[in-house]
C-alpha cells in the first residue's frame, strides 16, 4: 500500500512545483503479477482509502496525481507471493527474471482484462486524476512484440492480431473510468532488436489506440527491459550513457500521432528538457530521476535559481534501494524525518571548522552554513573531492556533479575554502572553534598474513604515483569500484591483467547496473574474474611476486604469479588529528547514537572546549551515500 513515507516523498515534489507526479511504477492488477520490485498492489479494494488520502495530500499542493498500472506477465516471479505461474502470450523464457510462463488461454485473457478495468476504477474512486498502463516488456508489450508472441490464434501473428488483446484492455479501462479520467500508455516505440517491435509497428499501434478513443496520451520509451543490457543501456541508462539518448527517435514517433507524447529516459537536466520540447520532439519531458535528486527543480527554476538545482549523476542508487533514494540527497525518501530545505538554527551561531573536503566534509560545511553558523573548510590536498576524485574515471565521470554542486553552494554562501591546507590538532585548537567536524577520510587497508609491504594499492595507480607492471594481479576485497577501476586502467596501459575477488562476483556491493557496466567493460578488455578467493599472503618469487589464496569454494590453496599485486580492501581511518583532539574535546569525540539516528541535538557540554565529531570514512570505510548522510544527520542539529 502507498504508505505515509511514500506519500510524503511525492508531496515534496508537488511542493517543489511539479505539476504532475506519477506514482506506483508497475503497480500490479492481479495475483499472478506479484510485487517483486516492492511495487503497489491495485488488485483489491483495500487500496482505495490509501489512494484517497494520497490524492488529497497531493491536490492540496496544487499538483495532479496519476498511477502507473500493469500486469508483469512473464516478467514476474513464479516463486514470489502466492507462488502462481507467470503468464504470457507464449511460452518464452524471460532472461532477466528467469521465468518460464504459462501460455494464456481465453479464461486468462478475460480475467486479466477485467483485472485491469477493476484496478483502473479503484484509481478513479481513489481520487486520482488518471493512470498510465505500462506495456513495454510487460504483459501487454509481450503481446505486441513478435519476439514474445508466437500465437497462431486471434491474438497472435499479424500486427492487427497482436494489437487485439491490448485494445481489449484499454477498451475495458475506458468503459470503467469514463471520458473524464486521463488514461495513457507507456509503450515501446522501438525495441531496437531484430524480430522485435520496429518503429513502424509502434506507430500503427498508437494510431489504432488513438482512433479507438481509449487513450489520452502516449509515453514513449525505447528498448527492452528483459535483459540486463536492455535495462542498463536502453530503458534506464546510467552514467556513462548519453543524456536524453532517444529524443530524436521519439520525435519521429510524435510526428505520426495526434495525441500528446511524453518521454522519460535520462532527461536529467533542464537544457535537455527545453530542447526536447521546444524542438517539437515531445509535449512533456518526464524527469523522474532528476526530481529524485532535487524535488524542487521547478521552484528553483521559477525563482531564477537554476544553477542551484542538485544534479542527477545517474549513479542508479535510486534503482537499488527498494524505496525512493538518491546517492547524494539523503533527504529523498526520508521526508517524514527531515526537510529538503535546511532550517536555520534557533540558537546562537557557532564557529565551525570542517577538516576534509571530500563528499562528507563538503556536505557538513554546506549544512552548517545553511544553518547560519560561521564555517570554514580546510582540505590537505590540492583539490576537493577526496576519494571520489580517484573514482571519477571511465564511465563514472558524472560523479563530479556531487562535488561541483556542493562547492558552488559553499561559494554562494561565502564559506572560506582552503586547499593545500593540512591542519594538525594544534592548528585546529589555535582557531578556537566551537565545533570541529573531522571528515579526514582514511588510508588504504592492506590486510593479510604476510607480504603487505610488497603490495600496491589502487590509490597508487589512480594518482599516477605508480605505473602498472607487465603482469598485474588485482584483488577485489570490498565488492566496490576500486578493483575493476584499476584493472581497467592497467589493461588500458597495456598490462596483462588478472582479477581475483573475495565475493562471488566483482562489484558485489554495487547496484545491478554498475555490476553490468563493469562486467561488460572487463569482458571487452579480455579480463575474466576469478571469484571467491581469499588473499592470505604475498611473497617474492624470483623477480616476480607470488600471491597465495585460499579458494572459498573448495578450501584449497590457489597460487597466482604476477609482477605487481594491487590490493583493494577499503580504507582505515586516519588516527590524527582525531586521536590527539579527542581528550581535548568537550564530548570526548563521541557521538550520541540515539540522538544521531533520531535527528536530535547532540548533548552539549559548555566547558570552553570544542565539540569534536567524526563522519564518513574517518569513522569507517563505507560508500558515498553513507558519508553524505553522516554529514547531514550530524550537522542538521548543530
Amino acid at each position: 500500500m502507498p504508505g505515509r513515507a511514500y506519500q510524503l516523498y511525492h508531496r515534496e515534489k508537488a511542493r517543489g512545483g511539479l505539476a504532475l507526479t506519477m506514482f506506483g511504477g508497475s503497480s500490479n492488477v492481479d495475483r499472478d503479477s506479484p510485487s517483486i520490485f516492492h511495487q503497489l498492489n491495485l488488485g483489491s479494494d483495500r487500496v482505495i482509502p490509501y489512494l484517497q488520502q494520497f490524492s488529497s495530500l497531493i491536490h492540496d499542493e496544487g499538483a495532479g496525481l496519476m498511477c502507473q498500472i500493469t500486469h508483469l506477465g512473464r516478467r514476474g516471479d513464479p516463486y514470489a507471493a502466492d507462488r502462481l505461474p507467470t503468464i504470457a502470450p507464449s511460452v518464452v523464457r524471460e532472461t532477466l527474471h528467469r521465468s518460464i510462463p504459462k501460455e494464456m488461454d481465453d479464461h486468462d485473457i478475460h480475467r486479466v482484462v477485467s483485472a485491469f478495468a477493476a484496478a483502473a476504477l479503484r484509481c478513479k474512486e481513489g481520487g486520482l486524476d488518471g493512470l498510465e498502463v505500462i506495456t513495454g516488456s510487460h504483459l501487454l508489450g509481450q503481446f505486441l512484440s513478435p519476439q514474445t508472441n508466437r500465437r497462431t490464434d486471434r491474438f497472435g501473428g499479424t500486427l492487427e492480431k497482436r494489437i487485439h488483446f491490448p485494445l481489449m484492455v484499454f477498451d475495458a479501462i475506458r468503459k470503467a473510468v469514463g471520458d473524464d479520467f486521463l488514461v495513457g500508455i507507456r509503450m515501446t516505440i522501438d525495441e531496437g532488436a531484430e524480430g522485435g517491435i520496429p518503429l513502424e509497428d509502434a506507430i500503427v499501434t498508437a494510431q489504432q489506440l488513438e482512433s479507438a478513443g481509449v487513450v489520452d496520451f502516449f509515453n514513449a520509451v525505447y528498448g527492452t527491459t528483459d535483459t540486463p543490457r536492455g535495462m542498463v543501456e536502453e530503458n534506464m541508462p546510467t552514467m556513462g550513457s548519453p543524456i536524453a539518448p532517444w529524443v530524436e527517435r521519439v520525435g519521429q514517433f510524435k510526428a505520426e500521432v495526434g495525441l500528446p507524447v511524453f518521454h522519460a529516459t535520462r532527461i536529467s537536466d533542464l537544457a535537455s528538457a527545453r530542447y526536447a520540447i521546444s524542438s517539437g520532439k515531445m509535449d512533456m519531458a518526464a524527469m523522474t530521476r532528476a526530481h529524485i535528486a532535487d524535488p524542487h527543480i521547478v521552484k528553483k527554476l521559477m525563482a531564477g535559481q537554476e544553477e542551484r538545482i542538485r544534479p542527477c549523476v545517474g549513479a542508479t542508487h535510486c534503482q537499488s534501494q527498494n524505496r525512493p533514494a538518491c546517492l547524494h540527497n539523503p533527504a529523498t525518501g526520508r521526508e517524514g524525518m527531515m526537510d529538503h530545505a535546511i532550517p536555520r538554527t534557533t540558537g546562537p551561531a557557532k564557529s565551525a571548522l570542517v577538516v576534509g573536503g571530500g563528499p562528507a566534509g563538503l556536505e557538513a560545511a554546506r549544512v552548517l552554513a545553511e544553518r547560519g553558523h560561521k564555517v570554514e573548510l580546510h582540505e590537505a590536498a590540492s583539490e576537493l573531492g577526496g576519494q571520489l576524485m580517484l573514482g571519477m574515471r571511465s564511465w563514472r565521470k558524472d560523479l563530479n556533479g556531487i562535488i561541483d554542486w556542493r562547492v558552488a553552494e559553499l561559494e554562494r554562501m561565502g564559506v572560506p575554502i582552503h586547499t593545500n591546507s593540512y591542519l594538525d590538532a594544534e592548528d585546529i585548537l589555535a582557531k578556537t572553534p566551537d565545533v570541529v567536524v573531522l571528515a579526514t577520510g582514511g588510508i588504504p587497508l592492506v590486510d593479510m598474513e604476510a607480504g603487505a609491504d610488497l603490495c600496491t594499492t589502487p590509490w597508487d595507480l589512480l594518482t599516477g604515483q605508480v605505473q602498472p607492471a607487465r603482469r598485474v594481479l588485482v584483488y577485489d576485497g570490498t565488492g566496490r569500484h576500486g578493483a575493476p577501476l584499476v584493472a581497467e586502467l592497467a589493461a588500458g596501459q597495456g598490462a596483462e591483467v588478472q582479477l581475483a575477488c573475495l565475493d562471488p562476483v566483482v562489484g558485489e556491493e554495487l547496484t545491478y547496473a554498475e555490476r553490468f557496466r563493469w562486467k561488460k567493460r572487463l569482458m571487452q578488455l579480455g579480463i575474466t574474474p576469478i571469484p571467491e578467493l581469499r588473499l592470505l599472503s604475498v611473497e617474492r618469487h624470483g623477480n616476480a611476486l607470488r600471491a597465495i589464496f585460499r579458494s572459498e569454494i573448495v578450501s584449497e590453496p590457489v597460487i597466482i604469479d604476477a609482477d605487481q599485486v594491487i590490493v583493494e580492501q577499503g580504507t582505515i581511518p586516519l588516527d590524527d588529528p582525531f586521536a590527539t583532539l579527542r581528550p581535548m574535546s568537550a564530548n570526548d569525540g563521541q557521538i550520541d547514537l540515539e540522538a544521531f539516528v533520531a535527528l536530535k541535538d547532540q548533548p552539549v557540554v559548555s566547558d570552553g572546549r570544542p565539540l569534536v565529531y567524526r563522519i564518513g570514512d574517518a569513522v569507517a570505510s563505507r560508500n558515498v551515500h553513507s558519508a553524505i548522510y553522516d554529514a547531514l544527520r550530524m550537522c542538521l542539529n548543530i
